[in-house]
């Protein structure tokens, strides 16, 4: 971090601040609006949202003045006022990518059409591009990545969420030398995969978040696929189909955690998983070959061994960004990446009794849910990825509740950008 500080401060000196596209402004985006202003160096020089006064609201909260921003609705616009150097706020999303001096763009929108989009935008116009996008990037990362590969920008996960978090650990094992045996995070809402967004309304309310969003957390879909995303970076599968989801503390994760030989659950390793109890933390489960180093780890209080746990006990969301942001713009590097391909899949499953005809609705909505599974035997069952859902989607077929749906069941919108990426995907990636 001290780097980061110090070459953004020489970057700001010389006038050559990082200039970032941020498209949504709900919680996640408002938040790094405002950790933004506190960075010198960095700019949320445009901020973009379907309506317009949650845009102004996540500037003013961070302390710009109305006389510093404009609102436009043309790119003429936009570049006029962002090189008299104004804070600029549109609801014009196809703004983001093609401004003329925006170095990044941020996807905080969380609606995976929305996400498969901007990152072609950003990439077609060769700004990077990061993902508080979970939501996209589980479905059609591999192939943005592929392409953003290809015109030499980053596309990239973002430091702060889970999936990013988790990447930090594993590859500063990986990186030591450690054996990586299991990854993943917390679970921070006991799991209903009943929820929906009436049974969790006042609780959202509470923490001010909409019901869709946090309906999508206690059903357990936002779980499922950010340890997708996390699989696609590191190769790791899910050892089941949903996961475990074991309840633990930290100090018997590896007693639980390990294979069902030496007593655990797992029936191998290099897997991803959830657990309830260590909440908002993220794990890693380590080993090592060597006596020597069993030795270190004991004098250090890591435990006993054979396996050791890595936990990060929190985990900042889109507070983090700005790592991920520079790191992008500065050094060219993701924070996370769907390196690997197409490894793990979040399908789609029944969440009550459905009827042919019925229309189904988005993540975290009163329809479906979603479970992680291998992307191989996703294919082989031709099971739909939840992400590919949305509320043009028909059933062809009834469904009975938690039955797995698949591609025949269901009439599709096929004019979606994110359809016919991952239809592409399928093909070029598998």
């Amino acid at each position: 971090m001290f780097t980061m500080n110090e070459k953004l401060k020489e970057l700001s000196r010389q006038g050559k601040d990082i200039r970032t596209s941020i498209v949504g402004a709900g919680k996640m985006g408002k938040g790094l609006v405002n950790q933004m202003s506190r960075i010198k160096g960095m700019l949320p020089s445009l901020v973009i949202n379907r309506h317009i006064e949650k845009a102004v609201d996540a500037l003013l909260s961070s302390g710009v003045s109305k006389d510093d921003m404009v609102i436009v609705e043309s790119l003429k616009d936009a570049n006029f006022y962002l090189e008299k150097g104004k804070f600029v706020v549109s609801e014009n999303t196809e703004l983001a990518a093609k401004a003329n001096i925006i170095d990044a763009v941020v996807d905080a929108t969380g609606v995976p059409e929305v996400g498969a989009k901007l990152s072609l935008d950003a990439i077609d116009n060769k700004k990077h591009i990061i993902m508080l996008n979970v939501e996209a990037d589980a479905v059609v990362g591999p192939i943005l990545y592929e392409r953003a590969q290809k015109v030499e920008v980053v596309y990239t996960g973002t430091a702060g969420d889970e999936p990013g978090a988790t990447m930090e650990l594993y590859n500063f094992a990986t990186g030591l030398g450690f054996d990586v045996l299991a990854i993943g995070k917390g679970k921070n809402n006991p799991l209903n995969f009943d929820a929906n967004p009436t049974t969790v309304y006042e609780d959202a309310l509470k923490k001010d978040l909409k019901p869709h969003m946090l309906a999508e957390f206690v059903d357990g879909t936002n779980t499922m696929i950010e340890l997708t995303s996390l699989a696609n970076a590191t190769g790791f599968v899910p050892d089941i189909r949903g996961c475990h989801g074991i309840e633990s503390d930290i100090n018997s994760l590896t007693d639980v955690l390990r294979l069902k030989e030496e007593g655990g659950v797992l029936n191998k390793y290099g897997v991803v998983d959830f657990v309830e109890g260590i909440a908002p933390g993220v794990f890693a489960i380590i080993t090592t070959k060597l006596e020597e180093v069993h030795k270190q780890m004991e004098y250090l209080n890591m435990g006993k061994g054979p396996n050791y746990v890595l936990y990060r006990p929190y985990h900042l969301t889109s507070l983090e960004t700005p790592v991920t942001i520079f790191e992008a713009c500065y050094y060219n590097e993701a924070t996370i990446a769907p390196t690997k391909g197409s490894i793990a899949e979040t399908v789609t499953v029944a969440k009550k009794d459905l009827k042919a005809g019925d229309m189904l609705d988005r993540i975290g909505g009163y329809t479906v849910y979603g479970s992680i599974e291998e992307h191989k035997v996703a294919m082989k069952e031709n099971l739909v990825p939840i992400c590919l859902i949305d509320e043009n989607t028909k059933l062809l077929k009834d469904v009975k509740k938690g039955q797995f749906i698949t591609y025949d069941m269901l009439e599709l919108d096929t004019d979606r950008t994110i359809y016919k990426l991952r239809k592409l995907q399928d093909k070029t990636i598998g």
